[in-house]
């Protein structure tokens, strides 16, 4: 006799059977991805949303603003440690190259070294300067730069194996356990070199748990892939001026304005990038399937895009009925940010479309990766340096929406582009045979 339990797992199934005519996707696959990293992706918002309540009443602007400048730095200063990494792994593991992680993590931590060097020469350059806040907490994260990036390579691991239910419960685990040691130390004491400590020892500490944690528990086979480390350099390569350009928004704001306007900023985005957490496991579940594409996949994969942006628009409608009440009565020494966030919030029907960056990405397709990774830095920072300084916020938050109109386009461009020379290729074997 079937029980209650299998009837509603059966109903489920026959559900997302019939979807896929509409989607045209392995739902079965998509819903057991995105459940874990959804629900794992919902708890860690949660946590973060009360942090983000912590932050707004515990500790003056000014100070938030410093912690959030120090925070933003890190871009710059991990470029060395070979950022994207990573990403060459997941497709290396994805495809079956298993014994390719250790090597990767050795390398990542030689190169790490060069971003715990940078950090200390920041510090050398903030004492000499006078501001010793700023030294002081660029001396404190010189100590965990060369690890943190490297320990987080577990997430690779379980990425590439498809194991993505691990995936949000370590992720998940962690964020719960920064929150609260951060939410005490603001309570207690809102010491920012406190805060900048618990940040990178936590997370270093809870990398390294996870990642023996998932060695242990995961036999990986011994083929290495000869391409991984060099595809890992050419990708954080890419990101350079990526990186660059993620951190000019908040130096120029904190150059020009102060930390205050910075702190208001940070707040603008915080919800939004929240939302986006939610959505983008979509493009993580895709990657480890688009690795192993041989054929030609562009109307599907566009209308696919195309529907899923229609559906955007119900959590972007409730966002901009909600937000007025969040910030009254949640942020109230941040309502100013409002109406930033209100405007910022039109970015999620754009978040569909990094599908298509993840599709270049495991297909190796290194010319339209740099040309992607060149174009959409030069627009933001050129934008950015032409706004910020005569609108302040405004200005920064209408560069982050023509960066992402712009980043669409192109990345239609060299997709279709790229589908085009993949056709091109097969007609001319066929014809060869």
């Amino acid at each position: 006799m079937i029980s209650s339990k299998e009837k509603t797992e059966n109903k489920v199934y026959d559900f997302l059977r019939w979807t896929e005519k509409w989607t045209k996707t392995d739902m079965i696959y998509l819903f057991k991805g995105v459940s874990w990293l959804t629900l794992g992706n919902i708890t860690s918002s949660l946590a973060s949303f009360l942090l983000a309540v912590a932050f707004a009443n515990l500790i003056p602007k000014e100070t938030y603003g410093t912690y959030k400048y120090i925070l933003s730095l890190m871009g710059l200063l991990t470029i060395p440690g070979l950022t994207r990494m990573a990403v060459s792994v997941t497709r290396a593991v994805a495809r079956g190259y298993e014994g390719t992680v250790t090597l990767a993590i050795k390398t990542k931590i030689r190169w790490g070294l060069l971003s715990g060097l940078t950090s200390l020469i920041f510090s050398g350059y903030y004492y000499y300067s006078g501001d010793t806040v700023l030294s002081i907490a660029f001396l404190i994260t010189s100590i965990f730069l060369p690890f943190t990036g490297a320990f987080a390579m577990y997430e690779a691991v379980l990425n590439g194996k498809k194991l993505f239910k691990e995936t949000a419960i370590y992720n998940t685990s962690k964020q719960i356990v920064s929150v609260t040691i951060m939410i005490f130390i603001l309570f207690f004491s809102g010491n920012i070199f406190l805060m900048i400590f618990s940040y990178f020892a936590t997370e270093t500490l809870l990398n390294l748990i996870f990642l023996k944690i998932t060695l242990k528990k995961i036999p990986l086979n011994k083929k290495i892939d000869p391409e991984t480390i060099s595809y890992g350099k050419h990708l954080s390569l890419m990101n350079i001026l990526n990186s660059i350009a993620e951190i000019i928004d908040k130096t120029l704001l904190w150059h020009f304005l102060g930390a205050t306007p910075l702190a208001i900023y940070s707040f603008a985005l915080a919800p939004v990038f929240q939302m986006k957490a939610l959505i983008v496991p979509v493009s993580n579940i895709a990657f480890p399937k688009l690795a192993n594409v041989k054929h030609n996949i562009k109307k599907n994969l566009l209308v696919k895009i195309t529907k899923f942006s229609f559906v955007l628009i119900i959590p972007l409608g409730m966002y901009l009925m909600l937000s007025s009440y969040l910030f009254s009565h949640l942020f109230p020494q941040y309502i100013e940010a409002l109406k930033y966030s209100q405007l910022f919030s039109f970015m999620i029907l754009f978040i569909p479309f990094d599908i298509l960056n993840s599709y270049l990405t495991a297909q190796s397709q290194k010319k339209s990766l740099y040309i992607l990774s060149t174009a959409n830095p030069i627009v933001k920072i050129t934008l950015l340096f032409l706004l910020v300084p005569t609108y302040g916020i405004l200005g920064a938050i209408i560069t982050l929406l023509l960066v992402r109109l712009f980043n669409t386009l192109i990345l239609l461009y060299l997709f279709l582009k790229n589908n085009i020379n993949i056709a091109t290729e097969k007609n001319k074997k066929i014809l060869g045979n």
